[in-house]
């Protein structure tokens, strides 16, 4: 689009961009291969034959697709049926119609490094759909759930400070509720460092207790819109006696595991504080970048907090199955957050999706993945402020919330 910088790509030899498809997304299509590999016995258990049959059938997939990336070979239409498979292959098509100078083949290094990484994970996915009867198989699952039990200490503490401070919520003064919303806020944030496609595959579970650690984490947020967020919710509050008063806060979810509990504790803070009235979810259809959150995360983790045998982390299961019971709590997905458009093509891609968002009194976006197609993932200047980039995607009041990881930031994360 005129006037806008070039998106970041693989052409960049020692970017960020460069060294992920270098190295991390041939690292991560090699795990997804020892995943089926090692539930190859559980595959023949439940399927017999045409299990051993569909896992050899996925692996040789997925090897070509490393292959193919590795040689930095044109990127190819996808062919398996599915409810994205047309607008993905137009958008490959739009790709290629930008890249004269590869003989108008779109490939690996060349083509926007946001387009390339959502690819990957849509060809590892198409992989296994090709492989019935095994074609709902998650090659991420093992690694998200071991990121959840791995951080059991610090869910614990977390779900524990929750729980006490909702007893004394009533007696605290307004500056004492704004502080305990910073530190749900930081929380959220600091939680996103759990980012298992970053580490490639490896563990990248929360060790210690994050609530101990704000303090001496501040120093590290480069850009700090507390204020902003506080000053649009605590209006709610002179309401909260109006039951048509509702104040609805959607949260675009990232990482699944220790990551998805804070941003679990941050929604049930808000509902307690009554800073909200419901909290809307947004993850991914299909397993996506590794970690990201997909229904069946989402509900397996809020099951394994109720079962707990700790009493803070299964009051908290109960309460968010509550949640979800009446309402006050829903969880959406849509094929859109799994496409390779930028945010600002979603009214036009997804005006579903965007009318939704509309309804929101603020929208928070977890994640370098959102804050990348919310900015275009482009050649940006650092000065260049956030309503700019966002290139006029404004469904309603956003913020995003993110630890640094691609090289793209702006001036501001927050915008009215």
């Amino acid at each position: 689009m005129a006037g806008q910088p070039a998106s970041l790509s693989g052409r960049d030899v020692g970017s960020f961009a460069y060294i992920t498809i270098k190295d991390r997304i041939p690292q991560i299509l090699t795990k997804a291969i020892d995943s089926l590999h090692r539930h190859k016995s559980k595959f023949f258990e439940k399927h017999g034959e045409k299990g051993l049959e569909a896992e050899k059938k996925a692996i040789s997939l997925l090897s070509k697709l490393r292959n193919e990336l590795q040689t930095d070979k044109p990127m190819i239409p996808l062919v398996e049926k599915f409810a994205d498979t047309d607008i993905w292959n137009q958008y490959l098509d739009y790709q290629q119609s930008l890249l004269g100078e590869t003989d108008g083949k779109a490939r690996w290094f060349f083509s926007p490094w946001l387009f390339v990484e959502c690819y990957m994970y849509r060809r590892i996915h198409e992989a296994i759909i090709q492989s019935p009867p095994i074609d709902d198989f998650d090659v991420f699952k093992e690694s998200k759930d071991q990121n959840f039990f791995e951080s059991q200490e610090s869910v614990i503490a977390l779900c524990t400070y929750l729980q006490e401070l909702i007893s004394t919520l009533e007696v605290l003064d307004e500056n004492q509720l704004k502080n305990e919303f910073f530190k749900f806020l930081q929380i959220s944030l600091w939680g996103n460092k759990c980012d298992l496609s970053l580490s490639g595959g490896e563990t990248s579970s929360q060790k210690t207790n994050i609530i101990t650690s704000l303090g001496e984490l501040q120093a590290f947020i480069l850009v700090n819109d507390m204020e902003h967020l506080w000053a649009l919710l605590r209006p709610g509050k002179e309401t909260e006696t109006d039951s048509a008063a509702a104040v609805r806060v959607a949260i675009v979810l990232d990482n699944s595991g220790f990551e998805l509990v804070t941003d679990l504790v941050l929604a049930h803070f808000l509902l307690s504080s009554r800073l909200a009235t419901e909290v809307h979810f947004y993850g991914k259809t299909i397993p996506w970048f590794v970690s990201d959150t997909t229904r069946r995360d989402f509900t397996w983790l809020v099951e394994q907090a109720k079962s707990s045998s700790d009493k803070y982390l299964s009051r908290c299961g109960l309460d968010w199955e509550s949640y979800l019971k009446v309402g006050k709590w829903v969880y959406h997905d849509h094929i859109f957050w799994t496409l390779p458009h930028e945010f600002c093509a979603m009214s036009q891609v997804a005006p579903d999706l965007y009318t939704e968002l509309q309804k929101a009194h603020l929208i928070l976006f977890k994640g370098d993945l959102n804050y990348r197609k919310l900015t275009g993932d482009r050649k940006w200047e650092f000065t260049v402020p956030f309503h700019q980039a966002l290139n006029g995607f404004h469904p309603a009041p956003l913020c995003s919330i993110r630890t640094l990881k691609a090289e793209i930031q702006e001036a501001w994360s927050f915008m009215t």
